[in-house]
This record gives structure tokens, sequence and C-alpha cells, in this order.
């Protein structure tokens, strides 16, 4: 049996764009996505603390050292520019690689979505 358990986490990073007319995705700053150990293109959970949208997309990376975290396409629609988002990326294990296994869970500056 497999199930699903967090892998990576940026918790609470402010959101410093929302482009409706990108194709999709949600583009984050590429040291975010190397420190949270997610990949591009991998399936994300976006929570939007300000009012509590729960939805999915996938990751591209951003100009590094920005603290870019720009919602693309129709999810441009569940934020605002300088709201509060926890980034979530779950995987795939056996019961017994889930009692061992440690996400990668980082906490950057959420004024400037940056891990100094």
């Amino acid at each position: 049996m497999q199930i699903e358990i967090l892998k990576s986490k940026i918790h609470r990073v402010k959101v410093t764009g929302a482009d409706l007319n990108y194709i999709g995705s949600i583009t984050i700053d590429e040291t975010l996505m190397e420190a949270s150990n997610i990949f591009e293109g991998e399936k994300v959970s976006i929570v939007n603390v300000n009012n509590g949208e729960r939805f999915e997309t996938y990751a591209i990376p951003g100009p590094r050292e920005t603290g870019t975290i720009t919602l693309n396409g129709p999810a441009a629609r569940k934020v605002h520019k300088g709201d509060i988002i926890i980034i979530i990326a779950y995987g795939l294990a056996t019961l017994e690689e889930a009692k061992t296994f440690k996400p990668t869970v980082i906490f950057p500056n959420e004024e400037t979505n940056l891990l100094k």
C-alpha cells in the first residue's frame, strides 16, 4: 500500500503577482524551489491564508533571489497581490518509507520571500 505524504512545503510567502493571461501555473523563485525540493512541473497545492482558497497547479521557476511568487492563468483569480500563501507538494510512499521520511519545509521571510 502507498500513502500520500507531505514532501515539500514553502510556509507563508507573499504573493508578488497574479497574471490572468499567462497559460497557468505558479512561478516560484528558483532559490525557494531548490531549497524546498519542489521541481519544475511538479503539482503543488496552494493554500491562501487570507481567504481560505485551496487549489492545485504546477510549479515553474522564476528568477533567483527575487522572492517571486506569481499565480498564473485561472489561479490568478484565487489570490491578490500581497496575500500570504502556503505552497505544498506531496509524494507517494510505502507505509515503511513513510515511517522514516522527513519532508523539506522552509520558512522564508514573509515580507521579502527570501531565505536570508
